[in-house]
Formats: structure tokens, sequence, C-alpha cells
């Protein structure tokens, strides 16, 4: 087994009044990319040192945690353009001054510091955690968060790098778009939307995490029915909890 990679994603609802679920963003990969090529996603990715250390600076002990919402604060930034859980000027034009300072090389304390931002990280809900006991090419330890976002004038743009698409969709039009073969979606992705698609809002959601804490998801595999079945524990807060290995997209290429 690689050590795992620590990594950060970041749920981002917009409520639509008059409407029964709440909106997501979701990105899809390049096709380049080497985990989950051409997959719709949450935004997110590792965790840098410069996350941890801003962590430190900022005197939380438990830096872990909270390079890691520091992490998905920047990934967020850097893959769509949205600032959030940010307290200062997020007029668009300084958002991307600093989307585009991120994407050369400049560290997001930095760019706090010039902004005068300042970073509201318990705005950030722990939602889940994720990491495959399989011996992949990369093993990635993965913290998700949800915020909610409901800016309706602060406009989602693609990075084009890592990412060629992006868009807005509740948790089971995403869901609806996959089965139609529209839209691609591995395990972890799918387990999380079909537990988001039960929530009306974002404070459904909230209650809900509350009910149940973030713990750590490493799936295993059963045989059942004479089948290989990819699963994950019952009781954590997910509405379906397996599926035939042979049905699973997966986040390597086999």
């Amino acid at each position: 087994m690689p050590k795992p990679i620590p990594a950060a994603t970041l749920v981002i609802f917009r409520d639509q009044p008059g409407s029964e679920a709440p909106e997501l963003l979701m990105v899809e990969r390049s096709a380049k990319m080497v985990f989950a090529a051409g997959a719709a996603v949450f935004p997110g990715g590792r965790i840098d040192d410069a996350d941890f250390d801003y962590a430190r600076a900022l005197g939380h002990d438990d830096f872990d945690e909270y390079g890691a919402r520091i992490a998905a604060i920047r990934e967020s930034i850097e893959e769509t353009g949205i600032a959030v859980a940010v307290d200062g000027d997020l007029d668009p034009r300084r958002v991307s001054e600093a989307r585009d300072a991120l994407n050369s090389g400049t560290i997001l304390s930095d760019i706090c510091n010039q902004f005068d931002w300042q970073l509201e990280l318990e705005k950030l809900i722990p939602f889940t955690r994720w990491c495959p006991p399989f011996a992949e090419k990369r093993v990635f330890d993965t913290r998700f968060y949800m915020i909610s976002h409901d800016d309706h004038k602060a406009e989602a743009t693609v990075d084009e790098t890592e990412n060629y698409n992006l868009f807005w969709g509740n948790a089971q039009s995403v869901l609806d778009r996959a089965d139609a073969g529209e839209v691609k979606i591995i395990f972890p992705t799918k387990r999380n939307l079909e537990r988001l698609a039960q929530f009306g809002s974002f404070d459904e959601a909230v209650a809900h995490s509350k009910a149940h804490p973030s713990v750590m998801v490493s799936p295993s595999l059963e045989k059942r029915d004479g089948l290989v079945h990819l699963c994950i524990p019952e009781g954590i807060g997910y509405p379906v909890t397996s599926e035939p290995m042979d049905a699973v997209q997966r986040g390597f290429k086999k």
C-alpha cells in the first residue's frame, strides 16, 4: 500500500427558492488526469504543505483538520473561481486575481494577507472521509466538507487545466445523468450523491451530518449471490451501501 495522500473536497450547496432540492457544484475532470479521468466530481484536491503551515500560523492545534479546510477553500477558488468561507472584498475581479495568483504558485496565506481576507473555517461542515484500502496507483485520504453559497451572482468558471467543464445540478439530477451515460461518476461520488439526494436544503444536510458524524469510509469487497460487490459500512448515513464490482466506475483505469 502506498502512503495515502491527504486531500480535501468541498460540496458547495446553492439552495433554490421554490425547489425541493439544492443545487451542487460539480466539475468534470480532464481525460488526461491520472485520477478520475473524465469524471464529474466535487471541487477538491491534495492538501499542500503550505495549507498545513497556514493552519499552524492561524493557531490551530489540529492542523490536519484545518489544513484540509484551507485546502478545500483554495481548491474551490482554483477550480471554480468561487471563494467560499472568505470574509473580505470578494469583487469578481479580486477573486479572479487571487485565482490567477494561486495558479501561478502564490500560496493562499500570502494572498489573504495581501487582500486582507479572513478565512471562516468554521463555516465548513465535515461531511465524510474516504480512504480506499486497496493498492491503487495512488491512494487518497479525502476529507469532504459542505458549505452553503447562495450568491447566485457569483459565476463559476472552469479552470481548463485539470477540468474541462463544470455545472450546477441537484444530486438526483446528476445521478440521472450518470444513469443515462451523460456524465461519469466514480464509486465514492455516486454514494455521496445518493446520500445528498435525501436533502431538500443545506440545513437538512447539516442536521443529517450532526446525526451521523464524519467517519473514515474504507470500501471492502464482499461476495453476495455469487457476485463480488464493493461495499461500505451500514449505519453511517448512506442509503446505498454496495454495488456489483463489474458495474463500479473506479478512479483509476483498470
